[in-house]
């Protein structure tokens, strides 16, 4: 929402800096909303105001020890010009406070809004009256909220507020936000004021989870009728993890709280805040001397590495379901055999399943929907059976923003794709807060957490998910000569105790797999449209409608229902690999139909969403909703699929998701295949059926009779050279 005084704000930069390019103060867009561009600007414009030559987004120590040795502290007294005043009043207005009417005056409303700042900071005892001290002008000159915002907790802002009034006068410690949300900055000004407390100097204080601070924590246990500064921290770091606890003194609420946090977090339940219990709520690790009885690693457990696992008191391993890479960590995958060795010496294990998942773009729902489908694959191959949790890799630090444009629609794909398709379960493996909000958002029965990663932004400030089943806290060496085997230290929940046995396992071979496009996608092409042309079928155009007509009213080329195809080749080697069925049996009618989309098709679709028609072919593979219902329920009843049984109340949402979803449509193109074996009386489909029994299915997808009879001899040719480029891509 547009401010008119920040806009003034933004039009104060333009106008006096009008030489910003050669300052490096880039030109604002003066749409009067606040953000970090009008924050560097205004940074920016503060150290030219002051002499500074290399001027820089950052308000660092050189900003701020400069500003307190010019002016010490800004008031109507100290402050040096009317355009250095006015970035004042312009960093005001940016942070939500009344800055006057950018006039170059420090006026009264001006040092009402300071005593306001002060307030909101915390640090109104320290720094009482008008005047702006040095570090409460670092913390208005950046994007830090002072307020509650986004449902913010009142708790967590007085601790906040807290924190600035006690420690803002030592020399490393700065305004924190006072926004009611635990991050990076108050976890790490929690460990700056425990290190104050401990006695450590400017200087030696760092805000580091290190040794002198764990030996310090280990000499101040807090339990019942503890008092002052230590009852304060501890239930301060109570509150920052969204514990229920008064703060202040340890009284027996507190008590509570702590043996209920202990219990959720498998410490030892003492109801005292000892240093395991302060080191779970401060660093996302916690005391990384607990030993677990789960672990995970890229290395095969072989007879001596179980036995050394074993007598180390582990019970559940995690192991990786698939490594894309043929020479990286060479062990990573399940190796042959393996399954066995931990079933035998009585352990049990959990499966992981990660390719790449370490950047954002990675993660989509078309990527989730492939990853579900390999990771379903790769499951059966090894032998988990069916309720077999999968922990889906999330391996890097994502951004709140990234979970919920990138991550999310991720699981939604893996979601949708591990419920249809096997009976296995769904775990996600990341930071806090991306396994938090993969649970809430209802794609993951559990979470296993990198803890280890302390300094992500997705760990820090954020608790233990609701559904942990795994916390990984350290990286150890365990046994010794054969038996040595270096692992990933995680505490268990009892939330998933993986397999302890296994099924014989299935078979991949001869599988289609996804189209070499490098080699053969133009050639590919190339047969496609000779073979189209051959039977009558031109580029555009056909079937008694112009070129032109054709384009206007909607149709599409040899070539675009071709690309089309292609694109989404990952979908139909997933189905095909699936339903162990050729593709081409899937592509080859997908690609017809979308070639012979025509006004007749789009003024049915239309019919359909006004009402005034039931139903109709529609989407991709111009598929019935009646014949979808059909199918589907077939490919139900012989567990092929899962899902509820659809009913004739269901038509109209099945005709919407095959007009609307593609991958729904595709999908069912898939099913009605094998629905369609059913019908003729002949065997499912696989990899080794005949082309006559292939054409037969072909036909039985447009029905029955003459007409039907036709269509099979037309796409039994567009078959073969679909499964000609497949067969080269899959090496046979």
């Amino acid at each position: 929402m547009a401010d008119e005084m920040v806009q003034r704000a933004q039009r104060f930069i333009n106008t006096t800096y009008d030489n910003g390019a050669t300052l490096g103060i880039s030109k604002l867009d003066e749409n009067g909303r606040t953000g970090w561009p009008v924050m560097y600007a205004l940074t920016r414009a503060l150290q030219y105001e002051m002499g500074i030559t290399a001027l820089s987004n950052s308000f660092g120590p050189t900003t701020l020890a400069k500003l307190g040795e010019l002016y010490g502290k800004l008031d109507e007294t100290t402050v040096p010009s009317a355009n250095f005043c006015r970035i004042i009043q312009s960093a005001l207005y940016c942070k939500g406070y009344d800055g006057g009417e950018i006039d170059g005056t420090y006026n009264d409303r001006v040092k009402d809004a300071v005593v306001k700042l002060h307030q909101n900071m915390g640090v109104s005892s320290v720094y009482p009256g008008s005047s702006l001290w040095p570090k409460v002008v670092k913390g208005l000159f950046n994007m830090d909220a002072y307020v509650t915002v986004s449902n913010g907790s009142e708790s967590i802002r007085s601790i906040q507020q807290w924190l600035n009034g006690k420690y803002i006068l030592r020399k490393d410690f700065y305004v924190i936000p006072c926004d009611g949300h635990h991050s990076r900055d108050v976890a790490k000004s929690m460990l700056f004021a425990i290190q104050y407390e401990l006695g450590m100097a400017d200087g030696v204080a760092n805000g580091v989870f290190g040794p002198g601070t764990q030996s310090g924590l280990k000499s101040h246990t807090v339990s019942l009728g503890t008092t002052g500064v230590w009852a304060q921290l501890f239930t301060a770091a109570m509150i920052l993890n969204r514990r229920n606890v008064p703060f202040g003194s340890f009284t027996a609420t507190v008590q509570s709280g702590v043996e209920t946090f202990q219990s959720f977090s498998k410490l030892p339940v003492t109801g005292k805040g000892d240093f395991q219990t302060w080191a779970s709520l401060l660093v996302s690790y916690g005391d990384q001397s607990r030993k677990g009885t789960a672990c995970d690693g890229v290395t095969k457990i072989t007879p001596a590495r179980a036995q050394a696992l074993k007598d180390a008191g582990y019970k559940y391993i995690g192991r990786y379901l698939f490594n894309p890479s043929a020479t990286d960590l060479p062990e990573k995958q399940i190796q042959p055999g393996e399954l066995a060795t931990i079933k035998e010496y009585g352990l049990s294990c959990f499966p992981i399943f990660q390719t790449w998942s370490r950047s954002a773009d990675y993660f989509s729902y078309n990527q989730g929907t492939a990853d579900a489908f390999r990771a379903i694959e790769w499951a059966e191959y090894h032998g988990f059976k069916p309720g077999t949790i999968i922990y889906f890799a999330v391996d890097y630090d994502a951004m709140d923003g990234e979970v919920t444009d990138y991550v999310l629609p991720h699981f939604r794909g893996i979601m949708r794709t591990i419920g249809e398709n096997s009976a296995y379960g769904i775990g996600v493996y990341g930071p806090r807060n991306v396994c938090q909000r993969v649970a809430d958002a209802g794609y993951a029965a559990t979470s296993f957490v990198s803890d280890m990663s302390s300094g992500f932004s997705g760990n820090l400030g954020y608790p233990l998910p609701t559904n942990w089943a795994f916390d990984q806290i350290s990286t150890i060496k365990v046994g010794s000569g054969a038996g040595l085997i270096e692992i990933d230290n995680n505490i268990v929940s009892g939330r998933d105790f993986g397999q302890s046995d296994f099924n014989p396992g299935a078979e991949l071979g001869g599988l289609d797999t996804n189209l070499d496009k490098d080699a053969y996608r133009s050639m590919m092409l190339q047969d496609v449209k000779t073979y189209l042309e051959s039977i009558g079928v031109p580029e555009t155009g056909g079937d008694g409608w112009t070129d032109k007509d054709w384009v206007t009213l909607g149709g599409i080329s040899n070539t675009e229902a071709f690309d089309a195809v292609v694109d989404a080749d990952w979908l139909f080697t997933a189905l095909a690999r699936q339903l162990r069925l050729r593709k081409a049996l899937i592509q080859a009618p997908v690609l017809w139909e979308l070639r012979k989309l025509n006004p007749r098709d789009f003024a049915s679709d239309a019919a359909v969403m006004s009402g005034a028609a039931e139903d109709c072919s529609t989407g991709w593979g111009q598929i019935w909703a009646w014949v979808t219902i059909d199918a589907r329920n077939y490919c139900m009843q012989q567990g092929i699929i899962n899902g509820t049984p659809l009913t004739d109340a269901d038509k109209r949402d099945v005709w919407n998701k095959l007009h609307d979803d593609q991958e729904y449509n595709v999908r069912s193109v898939a099913y009605l295949t094998v629905y369609n074996a059913h019908q003729l009386g002949i065997a499912r489909p696989s990899p080794t059926t005949g082309l006559a029994d292939t054409q037969a299915l072909l036909a039985r997808y447009n029905g029955t009779g003459d007409a039907a009879a036709q269509y099979g001899r037309e796409l039994i040719g567009l078959y073969r050279v679909l499964e000609n480029y497949n067969a080269l891509s899959r090496g046979n």
